[in-house]
């Protein structure tokens, strides 16, 4: 038995799973990883970040699964969700190889824009026969390359300035040694590909936009390359102007802050919570491009629940997370289309509404950007259009 953690940030194994990956007591901790230990330190079955990655051995017992049926399932609940476009965060060669038969044969109804998450070598030595750029009349491309300096922060996780309110013994783990970083910078720059590091810590955070700044220099056309930093959850003060000028792209998720605020307040305390926390209008304000999405399947696929979180910030018991960092109803829209389609270098052929570009189109049941806070929520996708074809719509 393994459960994942539905942030993917820290597992729990029963014994037989243990057994299988050889985890016992002398094993030691992975780089940006723990194995939770008891008093006496037996291993509990709780592993943090990187540790999971030791439950090879039993991950290996498990029944396979056809990976083509598993992406045409993903695919039909983007359509009853309204999404059209999917930036995969994160996946394998062979994870390209199974689209890429799929848009040859027709049968991949949703564009998927890729990330790979793979290690310096093989990047370096598969990368040249698997550049694909607007593959299958635009269903497919490989568009940059994903790594994860830090953790969550529900995990205690995420790369910390100081340590956690609630837990003061940590600041966080850096998940991935800083040199790596710098190589896969170098790669991504030799293949015209872009960087997309995972960072939610303040930490965390810093560091990344160190690399960037030191990678861009002062030549424009590498301050143009749209370099992202996933999630950009919790911020300095001081770097929220950096993302703009430099031009890094913030890609956050509006539904995080909502779900995750409850427990962001314990870790963070109430000070650093508001003065970095989800600093939407503040990143706005400073002339950044931010993004938005649900890190699936962290968060549910649903758009519209991350849309009512990006412009209300209200949490379930009906209070909001410090609602001046509110967007408004438009720039929640933009952040979910045309800024996405920015983020990817796909802003000529998707993203709003115009001729020459792609016949993507989402029909709602509501005005999303005129029908009150309290209804946004049961808003229904009527249909969904992909290259002028409708693929779903309810019935």
């Amino acid at each position: 038995m393994i459960l994942t953690h539905a942030s993917g940030h820290a597992t729990f194994a029963n014994d037989l799973a243990m057994r299988l990956s050889k985890i016992t007591g002398e094993s030691l901790n992975p780089e940006g990883g723990e194995i939770v230990r008891d008093d006496d330190g037996k291993p509990t079955g709780a592993l943090r970040e990187t540790a999971s990655r030791l439950l090879q051995g039993a991950y290996m017992r498990a029944r396979p699964r056809d990976p083509q049926e598993m992406a045409r399932f993903a695919s039909l609940e983007c359509l009853r969700k309204g999404v059209t476009s999917f930036q995969d965060a994160g996946s394998s060669f062979e994870d390209v190889q199974v689209l890429k038969e799929m848009a040859d044969a027709g049968t991949l109804p949703v564009r998927v824009w890729m990330l790979l998450r793979e290690p310096a070598g093989k990047l370096r030595e598969q990368l040249p026969k698997m550049k694909l750029k607007d593959y299958a009349g635009g269903y497919l491309t490989v568009g940059g390359i994903k790594r994860s300096i830090d953790g969550a922060l529900g995990s205690h996780g995420a790369w910390l300035l100081e340590p956690y309110a609630d837990l003061p013994e940590t600041a966080g783990l850096n998940t991935v040694p800083i040199d790596d970083v710098k190589a896969c910078a170098a790669i991504a720059f030799e293949h015209g590909l872009q960087l997309c590091i995972h960072a939610i810590g303040d930490r965390a955070n810093r560091e990344v936009l160190d690399i960037y700044e030191g990678f861009f220099g002062d030549d424009p056309k590498r301050q143009g390359l749209r370099w992202r930093i996933e999630h950009a959850q919790h911020l300095h003060p001081d770097d929220i102007p950096r993302f703009g000028k430099l031009g890094v792209i913030p890609a956050m998720q509006g539904v995080h802050c909502t779900s995750d605020a409850p427990w962001v307040l314990r870790r963070l305390g109430p000070e650093r919570a508001e003065s970095g926390a989800y600093m939407w209008r503040k990143l706005l304000d400073s002339g950044a491009v931010v993004t938005n999405g649900t890190d699936a399947p962290v968060e549910d696929l649903d758009p519209i629940a991350s849309f009512y979180s990006t412009v209300t910030r209200r949490l379930s018991d009906g209070t909001t997370f410090f609602p001046g960092e509110r967007m408004t109803r438009m720039e929640a829209l933009r952040s979910y289309t045309l800024s996405n389609a920015y983020a990817a270098f796909e802003e000529q052929v998707k993203g709003s509404l115009e001729i020459g570009k792609y016949g993507d189109v989402v029909v709602l049941s509501k005005d999303i950007l005129k029908c009150p806070d309290d209804e946004i929520m049961d808003t229904k996708i009527d249909m969904t259009i992909v290259a002028g074809e409708v693929l779903f719509e309810r019935e």
